[in-house]
């Protein structure tokens, strides 16, 4: 397994967030040792709207993580607004529950520790390159070597790695960021909301511990035009008095909200240079679709059972994984893109949700065709 500064792993994934962390476990409990890269420490918090669809229980379960414990909040009530204010309620037939990334992340990662996972935080993955049928993996700040058959890059929305990778998504810049809050407040645990105002859409839904996630996307153009986060909010987000009243009336519990930049939802190649690609970091659904989580668990689900079928033959994973891939998240990203064109406009979203008021079958349709069945 070691020699000198030099490793030999079977499977290396770089990152450890859903995907990474998931993948990581169903593998090493399956026979293969697994080394697993995170740049931060657990536990964190990420940008995220932190809503899981109910597909994912079953796979969950299975791999050791016991829901019921974590005080997970059932989700069973949908409800959209338009900037003025007006609102559409619908039932979720599948449904979900809301859990922090932050407590999630850091129960996945415990299992992966506890099955033998390696892990690796605090630790920045420089390079990754592919000679004679092998990885060669470089460590930031290290002279370590990594070397394993099969990498799995599941380090998120976007890094280094994917310029030093020369992925083709970068060529152009992304006009969209994502702020994140948690808050207390007054509101009912089984309802999932998506505020939308003038250039984006805020979600809000319950977690653990008595708290909300309040998360919305953005563009950079209203952040540049009022200069901070808290002004854009203002004269923004607060045009829409359900979000006006959350932020006049809720405890935020955060010093400084969690933002990210750049968010991307172009589409991405699953397989760069042989790296396989999972999760946000083979292709982000919007997040009005509510099901990013759920696509990055259920991806690690594919390529782990790929892997394990094929992996004396490193061509028929990469098939396999990309058609897998395709057949089951192929829709749902080019819809989820195009269903975000209708909102963000205060003219177009109030027809559309004037449309789903007397059509209401249609957004049952269009909540499907976002989501997947449980797995």
């Amino acid at each position: 397994m070691e020699t000198n500064n030099t490793e030999i792993y079977p499977i290396a994934i770089v990152g450890g967030g859903l995907a990474g962390l998931c993948a990581a476990i169903h593998l090493q409990k399956s026979g293969k040792q697994v080394i697993l890269f995170e740049k931060k420490h657990y536990p964190f918090h990420r940008v995220c709207g932190e809503y899981i669809s109910n597909e994912t229980k079953n796979y969950l379960t299975k791999i050791g993580l016991n829901l019921e414990k974590l005080d997970i909040q059932k989700i069973s009530k949908f409800q959209f607004t338009a900037p003025s204010g007006r609102s559409l309620h619908y039932p979720l037939d599948l449904g979900g529950f809301g859990l922090s990334r932050y407590t999630l992340d850091n129960e996945l990662y415990k299992i992966a520790l506890k099955c033998g996972v390696h892990c690796q935080t605090g630790t920045e993955v420089e390079s990754i390159h592919f000679e004679e049928n092998q990885f060669k993996i470089q460590l930031s700040h290290s002279n370590q070597i990594i070397y394993a058959n099969y990498v799995l890059g599941a380090y998120g929305k976007r890094t280094k790695l994917d310029q030093y990778l020369q992925r083709p998504f970068l060529q152009a810049r992304s006009p969209y960021i994502g702020v994140k809050y948690h808050i207390r407040y007054d509101y009912p645990k089984d309802l999932i909301s998506l505020h939308n105002f003038e250039n984006g859409y805020c979600g809000i839904s319950a977690i653990e511990d008595n708290k909300y996630c309040l998360c919305y996307l953005t563009t950079r153009e209203n952040l540049r035009k009022y200069k901070s986060v808290s002004e854009m909010e203002r004269n923004i987000l607060w045009k829409n008095p359900h979000l006006k009243q959350i932020f006049l009336e809720a405890e935020f519990l955060y010093d400084k909200p969690e933002v990210i930049n750049e968010i991307s939802f172009s589409p991405k190649k699953q397989i760069e240079n042989h790296i396989i690609m999972i999760g946000d970091t083979a292709g982000l659904i919007t997040p009005l679709c509510g099901n990013g989580m759920a696509m990055a668990i259920h991806g690690a689900k594919l390529i782990s059972e790929i892997i394990l079928e094929n992996f004396d033959n490193r061509e028929a994973v990469e098939v396999q994984y990309q058609n897998a891939w395709k057949n089951y998240f192929g829709f749902r990203l080019w819809a989820g893109r195009h269903i975000q064109s209708l909102f963000g406009h205060p003219v177009l979203t109030e027809f559309v949700r004037y449309f789903f008021k007397i059509c209401r079958p249609a957004l049952g349709i269009f909540i499907q065709s976002t989501h997947g069945k449980e797995f």
